[in-house]
């Protein structure tokens, strides 16, 4: 027995069985693979629009007419970003507006987002089923157009000024109240608030030195929405701007296009023959994607700026198990 011992302890270390240990959390090279060439495709597929944008806005008119649009101009042209620079010092005006009153307005929302949204997540607040109600309400019904316009006009005098296009509509969105709320609630634990009062921090310091700190990513996540939805907006300028040194430049765009859309469209009214055919001549086209490429620029390089707090915010942790 012990020599059949000794001759099976040989055969086991002549041939060990080896045994890799693997991530549980790793994959599979093909299946990285199918993942990096999945978000390749995706790219290119979002990406490809903005070039098409891109290369009308420096194609000529006629060719546009002649032969549609093409990822390659057909005959390289400045005449929309010509035309635009007549109006620079407008167009710069609309500029400083817009990054203004995207800024404020972004900080603004994410600051009464975030401080309305905190005692609805806390079980010990009394009133906390009547804020949610209230909040939840706006989302269902709205008070139409018209009491919406009189409030900001009448009741709160604010036309013609900034607060116009900050604080209607953006100022605070009760879908991200409720889900900055949730994200409260599941991510920070009870725990570490009792432990925070128990130490002595008041709310105001529990929740500017630990809940902030540990909800990065949902803060970051309703910024850029903050910030999109003030720079994308132009609505407030037409319904409550008379000023055109108040407007922003969504608003300016919008303008300027609508104007070169009446002259195109009413050139063959004009009686002078001469005037019709300057008016046709104007870029149309290629003036709509040259306001787009001039309106996209500094919206671009937001999500950049978000990235590195939702990366910093993933790797913060409190709880330790």
């Amino acid at each position: 027995m012990d020599s059949i011992a000794m001759e099976m302890k040989k055969q086991s270390k002549a041939s060990p069985i080896t045994r890799r240990s693997r991530d549980p959390n790793s994959i599979s090279r093909p299946a990285s693979m199918v993942l990096n060439l999945s978000f390749i495709l995706y790219c290119v597929i979002s990406l490809v629009p903005v070039l098409l944008v891109l290369s009308v806005s420096f194609s000529d008119e006629n060719a546009i007419a002649l032969h549609g649009y093409r990822l390659i101009p057909e005959s390289f042209s400045l005449a929309a970003y010509q035309y635009l620079w007549q109006d620079a010092a407008h167009i710069a005006k609309g500029y400083s507006i817009s990054i203004f009153v995207t800024l404020v307005g972004s900080l603004l929302g994410l600051t009464v987002t975030a401080m309305f949204a905190y005692p609805l997540s806390r079980m010990d607040f009394n009133f906390r089923g009547f804020f949610s109600f209230f909040i939840f309400f706006t989302m269902i019904f709205s008070g139409g157009l018209v009491p919406w316009y009189l409030v900001y006009t009448k009741l709160f005098p604010i036309k013609d000024t900034l607060f116009a296009l900050i604080i209607p509509n953006h100022l605070m969105n009760a879908f991200f109240v409720i889900m900055v709320r949730t994200f409260f609630q599941t991510t920070i634990h009870p725990s570490l608030i009792e432990s925070a009062s128990m130490d002595g921090a008041s709310e105001m310091k529990i929740f500017r030195s630990i809940v902030l700190p540990l909800s990065l990513p949902v803060l970051a996540t309703v910024g850029l929405f903050y910030t999109i939805g003030y720079w994308n907006d132009w609505f407030n300028s037409l319904v409550f701007i008379n000023n055109d040194n108040l407007v922003n430049l969504q608003y300016m765009m919008y303008k300027v296009m609508r104007n070169l859309q009446y002259l195109t469209a009413n050139a063959q009214v004009s009686g002078s023959v001469n005037i019709s055919s300057e008016i046709a001549k104007l870029p149309n086209e290629t003036v709509r994607m040259a306001m787009c490429i001039t309106g996209m620029g500094p919206i671009v390089l937001a999500f950049p700026m978000f990235q590195k707090y939702f990366i910093k915010g993933l790797t913060v942790g409190a709880i330790k198990g």
